[in-house]
Formats: C-alpha cells, sequence, structure tokens
C-alpha cells in the first residue's frame, strides 16, 4: 500500500507472483471518487500483476476528485471541460513511463483500467500514445474523440487490445454514448464489441469476472 513521490499520488499492491518481468494494471477512478474505490478490486485481480492504483490531480469539495471539471450550464446542460482534459491525458501518460522505471515494471506489458471519467481518460491515453499500453479495461465511459491527440488515427494500434462494458440502465453516462467506442475502435484496426449488463453506473459480478478472465489472458 505505500507509494513513492511520483508526479500523481498513488497506492499500490505488490504481486504475489513473480515473473521475471513484471506486467503492470494502472486503475483510473471515476468524478468524484479517489484512489481507494477501484483498489478494492485488486485483491481479486491476476496475482502476477502490480497493481498502481492512481488519485485524480483535480480535488473536488466536499471529497474526491476529477480528472477534468464538469459544467452545468441552462444554455449547454452538461459539458466537459476538455482542455483540462487533455492536461490529464498527458499527465497520466508521463506518470506510467516514471511509475515502469520507478518500479521497475515490463514496458511491454502495460494494462490500464478505467472506470466512468476514467475510462474516458484511458481511451485517450491509450489511442494518443499506442506503444505505452497493452490492454484498456473500458468500464461505463464513452470515448471522447476531442480529447485524443492529433492525427491519432494514424498510430500504429497492432500490440493494442481493448476490452469495453457498460450498465444498460445505466444513468450517468447512457449506454448509447459507450456503443459508439467499438465503431470508432474499428475504423483504426481495433476489434473490440460492448459487453453490456442489465446495472446501472456500476460493475456487475459477471461483469468483473469477465474482464478479469479477459486481462488474464491478454497480459
Amino acid at each position: 500500500m505505500q507509494t513513492k513521490t511520483l508526479s500523481l499520488y498513488h497506492i499500490i499492491k505488490e504481486p504475489t507472483i513473480k515473473k521475471e518481468k513484471t506486467p503492470v494494471l494502472f486503475l483510473f477512478h471515476g468524478y468524484g471518487s479517489d484512489e481507494n474505490d477501484l483498489f478494492s478490486f485488486a485483491s481479486e485481480l491476476p496475482e502476477e500483476l502490480f497493481i498502481i492504483s492512481v488519485r485524480a490531480p483535480y480535488p473536488l469539495q466536499p471529497q474526491g476528485n476529477a480528472w477534468y471539471a464538469i459544467y452545468f450550464d441552462t444554455a449547454q446542460g452538461k459539458f466537459s471541460d476538455d482542455e483540462q482534459a487533455i492536461e490529464s491525458r498527458d499527465k497520466i501518460a508521463n506518470f506510467i513511463d516514471e511509475a515502469v522505471v520507478t518500479y521497475n515494471l515490463d514496458p511491454n506489458n502495460v494494462s490500464i483500467l478505467g472506470f466512468s471519467q476514467g475510462t474516458i481518460l484511458s481511451y485517450a491515453v491509450a489511442l494518443s500514445y499506442p506503444k505505452k499500453i497493452k490492454n484498456v479495461v473500458a468500464l461505463s465511459g464513452y470515448l471522447n474523440e476531442d480529447i485524443l491527440a492529433e492525427n491519432y488515427a494514424s498510430n500504429d494500434f497492432s500490440n493494442l487490445n481493448v476490452y469495453c462494458s457498460h450498465g444498460s440502465v445505466d444513468q450517468v453516462i447512457p449506454v448509447s454514448w459507450a456503443r459508439k467506442a467499438p465503431a470508432v475502435l474499428a475504423k483504426i484496426g481495433i476489434q473490440t464489441s460492448l459487453n453490456e449488463f442489465a446495472v446501472g453506473h456500476g460493475v456487475a459480478p459477471q461483469n468483473f469476472y469477465q474482464f478479469k478472465d479477459w486481462l488474464r489472458s491478454k497480459i
């Protein structure tokens, strides 16, 4: 559970099964949460993984953190601060490099898992910097093309794997938004499908076991 002083605050779980090269899984929480939320998964995930759960950089009141601001406006409704999201995208990319060196992890076996806003950022990091990422687990989020790197579609995605899932009755992020991701990914050569579960904005037990098995097969 200890942390080292890197550019983003985080907590860790070291692997109980040691490999010559250590695969790593980074966890990125949703809006208004913190690093402890997804870390509750850690003890149930593949034992060879070094797990790093990261706290988003922007504190909220009275508690929790965000990767970028979400505004509520009568004219525009709810909208996101994409400039701040791009800053967080690059903070995450740099943090991954720092952590891989600091903890002596395998740079060719980096997985990232996001929930909600953490998923939006996970897509952005993986598609903008695919050389850094091997696997993406995208839970209850969507792909925001406005926060991807310029000319991202010309990147090499041949080593990138994506698992995505969503609650079919999600009232926070509509499932229709999530359904767009596989079509966008297919255009750049990444084949995946959206796994839907009859839940709201959360992770059903069968969803957890499905992505756990997927992750185990990819690391």
